[in-house]
């Protein structure tokens, strides 16, 4: 058995994953794989929408027998999932949630469950999925960089401490690479005789704001798991039901560590291509290049693509920051130095891009922002969530409020408690922050009086654009059928041939009578139709852009 095993695992080092693991499992003793009926999601929190997917409508027909059940300590979380009103704004989810909850199909019977009950739920299922947070480290060695693992230890003892029977147990959260290894040694001290574990890594890929959508039709599926039988076996347990709706060709299997270490590699180079045409943006505004037709021009390169080459005022969320931060304190602490200034590098761009484009607005405005009122429209990181952690806005509103500005508020999604909370998190003043900052329930009410309005998210209510088409697939030989002037690529979007507001979008015609003059827009987004905006009289300031202020 043993010598079967090092065969197989030796054949690993040669091939592709989806090869090499089919080639082990053929040198494998052949073992039946079980089939899960039952599954306990431990963490209630942005990862959970993940979980709706099994029991959602394109896979019911295949998964009518599936239990998903969705467990948290936070009793108030809980009745939030229960509810209508749930704890996270995400398009099309609540009509999923209830489709599975509330068995609102007809012939169908309810097979999404929320409990506090963490113990019954771990006792009863069939495998667990860990997904609970993993923030950056706040005090100890490797603060601020170090993942913290003490949620994934205290639900790794938990399953432990419970278990009456053998279990598959997947690693949702992002962790470091390795992580498995130290969740087999806790079983091992604390499982009771007799039950056994299969540790999968299956990192979810979600995009806030796109995040049902990747549920539903994503780019893959990852599942790595350890090449012996039984961790072969347990793949394919997984593989089963992921393959009720996605296709087979999607779904990848592999080693477990490269499956932990992918993610935080993925995470880390979408912001190192945020980060690269940030830092072009930079170049553009002082030689009067646009960042728009650069990273058009640059996302024409079948080697690069399109995707992620928004020129902005710099990333946010929970994810990039937070694993680029994991992924170089791995590096320092294999002794790899250099790769760590690499990494860190990226997050460097990102905190300049921000505090770049507060000193634009400050050197616009004259130099100072005492007794001027700014209007923030979003604090979301992204549109289409309510998720403000690590979002540019949290900066930018600390640094005008440090300038003397009186700061009006408005996202139509991010809950006012959680704007207060980071705010209050970051600011060395808290009783002047709360002196100076407001926050409305309208993008008009918060223009009223503006000196200023800076868009920091890119909600589609703050453009004066229509979206347009997907553009065409562009070869070599094809040149593009949009000329470079109209074309924000990024965003999606082509000069607006309406004459009249569209519904549910700010009427800057309107916010143009309420401001004060001369009438500034911070666009941090590229968003606007600056040509359209500046015949109404606005001095539009864009990323990337020329303007009436050059700051190096």
């Amino acid at each position: 058995m043993a010598a079967l095993q090092v065969e197989a695992i030796q054949l690993l080092r040669s091939d592709t994953p989806v090869e090499s693991n089919k080639r082990a499992a053929e040198h494998l003793p052949v073992q039946s794989h079980s089939v899960i009926k039952k599954i306990c999601c431990i963490g209630a929190g942005y990862v959970a929408s993940t979980f709706t997917s099994p029991t959602s409508p394109p896979s019911c027909p295949k998964n009518p027998d599936v239990e998903v059940t969705i467990v948290d300590l936070s009793e108030r979380r809980i009745q939030a999932w229960q509810s209508d009103d749930l704890p996270i704004h995400e398009p099309d989810l609540l009509e999923v949630v209830q489709s599975a909850r509330d068995a609102i199909i007809e012939g169908r019977k309810p097979n999404l469950f929320f409990s506090t009950n963490v113990d019954q739920a771990i006792k009863e299922a069939d495998c667990i999925f860990v997904s609970v947070n993993t923030p950056t480290k706040t005090i100890g060695r490797g603060q601020g960089r170090q993942s913290e693992m003490s949620y994934v230890e205290a639900a790794i003892r938990k399953i432990a401490e419970v278990a009456e029977d053998d279990k598959i147990i997947v690693e949702k959260s992002t962790v470091p690479v390795r992580t498995a290894e130290r969740m087999r040694e806790i079983l091992a001290a604390n499982c009771r005789p007799g039950v056994s574990f299969e540790i999968l890594s299956n990192p979810e890929f979600l995009a806030e704001g796109t995040a049902i959508k990747n549920l539903l039709t994503p780019d893959r599926i990852i599942i790595g798991s350890l090449n012996t039988a039984a961790g072969l076996s347990a793949a394919e347990s997984l593989v089963d039901i992921y393959a009720t709706w996605v296709p087979r060709n999607r779904i990848i299997t592999m080693n477990l560590w490269s499956s932990e270490l992918a993610k935080l590699a993925a995470n880390c180079i979408l912001a190192q291509r945020i980060s690269s045409i940030n830092a072009l943006s930079a170049i553009c505004e002082v030689t009067g290049a646009d960042i728009a037709e650069v990273s058009y021009a640059c996302g024409l390169d079948s080697r690069i693509g399109p995707k992620m080459l928004g020129a902005s005022v710099g990333f946010g969320g929970s994810c990039l920051k937070k694993d680029i931060l994991s992924l170089a304190y791995i590096a320092e602490s294999l002794h790899l130095p250099q790769v760590a200034d690499y990494w860190r590098s990226i997050n460097d761009i990102n905190e300049y891009q921000k505090d770049r484009f507060s000193r634009r607005i400050v050197e616009c405005l004259h130099h100072s922002l005492t007794n001027k009122r700014i209007a923030i429209l979003g604090f979301a990181f992204k549109k289409d969530t309510g998720d403000v952690r690590e979002s540019a806005a949290i900066s930018i509103v600390n640094d005008l409020v440090s300038e003397g500005g009186s700061i009006a508020i408005y996202d139509p999604k991010a809950p006012d408690e959680n704007i207060w909370y980071e705010l209050e998190s970051t600011s060395p003043d808290i009783k002047l922050l709360h002196e100076r900052v407001t926050i409305y329930r309208s993008a008009h009410e918060a223009c009223v009086g503006a000196h200023a309005v800076v868009i920091v998210t890119e909600w589609d209510e703050f453009s004066n654009k229509t979206k347009a088409k997907p553009l065409p697939a562009v070869d070599a030989t094809t040149p593009p059928r949009t000329p470079l002037a109209t074309v924000a690529p990024q965003e999606g979007y082509i000069e607006s041939k309406e004459t009249k507001p569209v519904a549910g979008r700010v009427d800057w015609a309107h916010v143009a009578t309420v401001m004060r003059k001369p009438m500034y827009i911070f666009d941090g987004r590229n968003v606007i139709d600056e040509v359209k905006l500046e015949a109404m009289g606005f001095r539009v300031e864009g990323i990337g852009k020329a303007g009436t202020v050059r700051v190096s």
